[in-house]
């Protein structure tokens, strides 16, 4: 189990992390999401006892970080978004190094070894020096490292950056099945979708403090909407103005969309305004409500109202 209570951080007079509060339980997949300066990266060095927290407590399976870092880290597997493998070492070497680092013992470290690089694909380039592998082989080699000692609590920050489709789908699979047997795992990711297929609980990070979390479904029911998409060739008809006028509703150019929580409904009230005239209408889409759609829309808010522009006779909604 992995608990972060009451953490703060600051560097100067910048506070980076105002008091955060983050459990993952075992068998669990906490999604961390948040722009570029949410403090993702600062907690994640907290919890692995690289940087101290100026506030709170962060415990790994009971132990406290502050005061036993070493058998702290000997509990947590950490995967950050800089690459850390040895350039000069091959795969396989660079797994033997950082498996005897984490105190893998003699005896289950060739098994260990074997094991992880079947389950990321890292067997077919285990003997090839480090440097010589693709940007993508390195962060599944990278992975790999962290999962060498079978942590009880797992840190992965952007581990599929660079992968492609296949590694993508061998690591999502190896991150469910370490939950599946009792890991606590954190991901740390900007591809929503990831988290969708992980079912994944999610924390949203904003400026050092939490705007949402719960479950995927949650956050799609509470924050997001479908929405309804019209593309004319030229400009949007005029029996269509009032339209603009709704809450959240996008009118840019030749494309109208409209959030709504009845899409059906309203695509036939769309086309009934319209009363035949749809020579000028090239598509109508409707877009379910996702994840992506449901962080936006807290990130929108965290930003504050927005504000309707006019340009040149059209009227558009920017944050």
């Amino acid at each position: 189990m992995l608990e972060i209570c009451g953490l703060v951080k600051s560097y100067g007079e910048r506070k980076v992390l105002g008091g955060i509060d983050i459990e993952v339980a075992p068998g669990e997949v906490l999604g961390l999401l948040g722009p570029n300066g949410a403090g993702k990266t600062t907690t994640a060095s907290i919890v692995a006892g690289l940087t101290p927290a100026d506030g709170g407590t962060v415990r790994i399976s009971g132990i406290d970080v502050r005061e036993r870092p070493r058998q702290a880290r000997r509990k947590l597997g950490l995967a950050p978004q800089e690459l850390g493998v040895y350039p000069t070492l091959t795969a396989r070497e660079n797994l033997i190094f950082f498996g005897r680092l984490m105190g893998v013992g003699r005896a289950d470290l060739g098994p260990r070894v074997a094991a992880v690089a079947e389950s990321l694909g890292v067997n077919a380039f285990l003997d090839i020096k480090a440097e010589h592998l693709s940007g993508g082989q390195q962060r599944r080699l990278h992975t790999a490292m962290a999962l060498l000692h079978e942590p009880e609590v797992l840190w992965l920050d952007e581990p599929t950056v660079g992968a492609d489709v296949n590694a993508r789908r061998d690591l999502l699979a190896e991150v469910r099945s370490l939950a599946d047997r009792g890991a606590a795992v954190v991901y740390a990711t900007h591809y929503l979708p990831e988290l969708e297929a992980l079912d994944a609980r999610v924390v949203i990070l904003h400026q050092g403090r939490i705007l949402a979390q719960g479950s995927v479904t949650e956050l799609v029911e509470k924050y997001a909407k479908a929405a309804v998409s019209l593309e004319f060739s030229d400009a949007i008809p005029n029996c269509l103005n009032s339209f603009r006028q709704i809450d959240g509703a996008a009118a840019g150019g030749t494309r109208l969309t409209i959030p709504t929580g009845t899409p059906g409904q309203l695509l036939a009230h769309l086309f009934t305004v319209l009363n035949g005239d749809t020579e000028r209408l090239l598509s109508a889409e409707v877009h379910h409500p996702d994840l992506e759609n449901a962080y936006t829309a807290i990130m929108a808010a965290a930003a504050g109202p927005a504000k309707t522009v006019v340009t040149e006779g059209t009227e558009h909604v920017a944050a």
